[in-house]
C-alpha cells in the first residue's frame, strides 16, 4: 500500500461571523490549492476552522473588540 507523501492539516483562525457557505467555499479553494501545489489527494487534506471572538484576539496590545486608533 502506498502512503501519501503529503497529508497536510491546515489550522485557520478567523473572527467569528463567516457563513457556512463562505467556509464551504474557503475549504474547497484551500483543498484545491493543496492538491495542485503539494500533489496530495483531496481526501488527505484536513482543514480545521476556529471561530474566534474579537474580544479573544489582540494585536499590538489592543483587543480587536476595542476601538481601533485612526
Amino acid at each position: 500500500m502506498r502512503r501519501e507523501i503529503a497529508m497536510p492539516t491546515f489550522h485557520v483562525e478567523l473572527f467569528e461571523g463567516r457563513t457556512v457557505d463562505q467556509k464551504r467555499a474557503f475549504v474547497k479553494a484551500v483543498t484545491a490549492a493543496a492538491v495542485e501545489t503539494l500533489g496530495c489527494t483531496p481526501e488527505s487534506v484536513d482543514i480545521i476552522i476556529t471561530d474566534t471572538k474579537r474580544e479573544n484576539w489582540a494585536t499590538g496590545g489592543t483587543l480587536w473588540s476595542d476601538p481601533r486608533p485612526e
